[in-house]
């Protein structure tokens, strides 16, 4: 009994058996998942998997299917009966940018010191640690017409912090920015888990969730199909390496090995395999310039178990 005690107290959500529906279609069905304290959890699918929704039940902007049967619980809070309570611990960056283009960097900030209800002797040097930890100091009396998309982005996540959340919540925090952005953003992330935050995100870019996430879901039709540590994840379901051909019409022979599958699309082939010998053998029979031999990575598990087809 004490171990499952001293177990539970080391969640930061837990999301059991979680059903959405808008419209008699189904976004998301039967979810079930779990989030240890001071970790990132990472939410992929394609679009129109159940993602935005499931984010947005967890902190009360959407409400699941028959909340008795379902069940979400963040740190000890249901998002159906105290949604207050959650957003009071939370911090939210999400997907659409909604800042107040009228006013400027710290001006903003500075209204959502309000809702927060932060000491005014504590509003200004807050302010002034998130804008140098967000690195935007140089920023601060910037209108937001005059900012890029990279400083807009980091500004939401000061925004997010200026009540130092228990949990963070990012929906697609880097899309559209450039890699050094990108890469800034993911180690202030890395710092913020350090700290004790609890990360919670959804992304597009496989490298972002490889990089950051200690676990995650991967979603497909509002339903959960993989879950786990994304290393451990790509070595029970990938075989470690992949032959990428471009050019089909350059082969100088067949592949008739066993021990490579074959995945085609319309203007590639992709052939893995756990032996690395045999890849390097099978490239020779291609020009240098018309493949690409490298490990295995979450985006080729992401296509396997998704497909590589469009939804529609």
């Amino acid at each position: 009994m004490y171990y499952d005690q001293i177990m539970m107290k080391s969640l930061a959500i837990k999301v059991d058996h979680v059903k959405k529906t808008f419209d008699g279609c189904i976004a998301v069905n039967n979810l079930c998942f779990e989030v240890e304290q001071a970790s990132c959890f990472g939410l992929l699918g394609p679009n129109g998997a159940g993602k935005t929704t499931m984010m947005k039940m967890l902190y009360g902007a959407a409400i699941r299917d028959m909340p008795k049967l379902g069940q979400i619980d963040i740190f000890g809070y249901d998002p159906v009966y105290n949604e207050l309570e959650i957003k009071f611990l939370s911090g939210i960056v999400p997907q659409e940018e909604n800042l107040d283009v009228e006013l400027s960097v710290t001006q903003n900030l500075l209204i959502y010191t309000k809702f927060y209800g932060l000491k005014k002797r504590e509003t200004l040097p807050r302010i002034e640690y998130l804008l140098d930890f967000m690195e935007l100091t140089e920023k601060k009396d910037s209108k937001i017409r005059d900012l890029s998309g990279g400083m807009k982005r980091r500004l939401l996540i000061a925004r997010a912090l200026l009540n130092s959340p228990r949990l963070l919540i990012l929906d697609e925090p880097t899309t559209g920015l450039d890699p050094q952005v990108r890469h800034v953003i993911w180690d202030k992330l890395r710092t913020l888990k350090k700290e004790g935050v609890t990360i919670i995100l959804t992304t597009h870019y496989m490298e972002e969730a490889f990089q950051l996430c200690d676990s995650l879901v991967i979603m497909h039709n509002g339903e959960k199909i993989l879950e786990g540590n994304p290393v451990s994840l790509i070595q029970s379901h990938m075989e470690a390496y992949v032959l990428e051909i471009f050019n089909m019409e350059h082969m100088n022979g067949n592949i008739t090995d066993n021990n490579i599958r074959i995945e085609r699309t319309e203007n590639r082939a992709l052939l893995y395999s756990n032996n690395l010998n045999t890849l390097e053998k099978t490239s020779r029979l291609f020009q240098a310039k018309d493949f690409y031999l490298r490990q295995s990575n979450l985006e080729d598990l992401f296509l396997r178990v998704t497909g590589r087809h469009l939804n529609e």
